[in-house]
């Protein structure tokens, strides 16, 4: 019996050191460098997320555009994560998009619910 426990002793320490070793061969996956982005939200002047109105109209107004823009699974992660600020009724979007076609998805989204004269679209295409 106790020679069955060694056995299973041994063989969970090497699992144990197999896992550490493949965790250590595997390559650092580069940080996103969004540096510039931040400084840009730095500037004075700048709208950024922390400027979403807090009225119950904006609220769902946001809400509605941000659920149109996620149920579209045919644009990208990243498109589905663009920043959408409402404050008085007016609509900005911005952030990064893979394309021309998700710049124009997004934004037709956002018109569709808020109206063509409420959106102001600052959505960039990633390089």
């Amino acid at each position: 019996m106790n020679r069955l426990i060694e056995k299973l002793v041994m063989a969970a320490l090497m699992a144990a050191c197999l896992t550490v070793n493949a965790e250590e061969t595997k390559p650092a996956e580069p940080k996103p460098d969004n540096t510039k982005v931040n400084e840009r939200d730095r500037a004075p002047g700048a709208v950024t997320a922390d400027q979403q109105g807090q009225s119950k109209t904006d609220v769902e107004l946001t809400a509605r555009i941000r659920k149109a823009v996620f149920d579209d699974k045919s644009i990208s992660h990243t498109a589905h994560n663009v920043k959408i600020i409402t404050n008085n009724g007016s609509v900005l979007l911005r952030g990064p998009v893979k394309s021309e076609a998700e710049k124009t998805s997004v934004n037709q989204k956002a018109v569709e619910i808020a109206g063509e004269k409420n959106v102001k679209n600052e959505l960039e295409i990633a390089p």
